[in-house]
């Protein structure tokens, strides 16, 4: 069974983008998390997305800018397959993209199932929410950014009932990043 992973930053106080949608905030740039970065962007496998993901990524990794500033994950992010689950969009164009319309768990338990690398949710926290509260999520690697936004919105906000996770590692960034790993309980 593949395995099926959410990576994604959050401000101290929860957030994974402020009122107005931006994660801009988001992207410190220093040595030792661009490195991070383009280690977890080689690592292959499945991106998944919601609609405003996908929209939001499709807007600029394909660019020439996305290519100049930062080639490796640029190509990572161009080459990975990728599904992005809406009900709105008519077509997904981003190269190695397919757009799926049906149900969110039925779809991803069915991509689960079938043989392959593993899968990672990037932002789209309507798709984490709904895939959490399924218990479809193998792993969550959260990094804190150390600021604080105010307002916003959390990953989980549609979830409605407690979960309970463990703790499998952290690791602290000189920049003030602390990524930390997480399995359900």
């Amino acid at each position: 069974m593949r395995k099926l992973i959410v990576f994604n930053t959050v401000s101290l106080d929860g957030y994974f983008v402020d009122a107005n949608g931006d994660m801009s905030w988001a992207h410190q740039r220093d040595q030792e998390w661009n490195s991070f970065t383009r280690e977890n962007a080689s690592g292959g496998g499945v991106l998944l997305f919601g609609r405003k993901t996908y929209e939001l990524m499709v807007s600029y990794w394909p660019t020439p800018m996305a290519m100049k500033n930062d080639p490796v994950v640029a190509e990572g992010m161009n080459n990975l397959s990728k599904v992005v689950f809406s009900k709105t969009l008519d077509r997904a164009s981003w190269k190695n993209t397919k757009l799926v319309k049906g149900d969110l768990a039925t779809e991803v338990r069915k991509l689960k199932n079938e043989p392959g690398d593993g899968m990672a949710i990037l932002g789209s926290g309507s798709i984490v929410s709904q895939l959490a509260s399924e218990g479809l999520i193998d792993e969550y690697q959260i990094a804190v950014n150390p600021v604080v936004l105010g307002r916003g919105r959390t990953m989980f906000e549609s979830v409605s009932k407690r979960l309970n996770f463990k703790l499998l590692k952290t690791r602290a960034f000189e920049n003030g990043n602390v990524v930390l790993w997480y399995a359900p309980a």
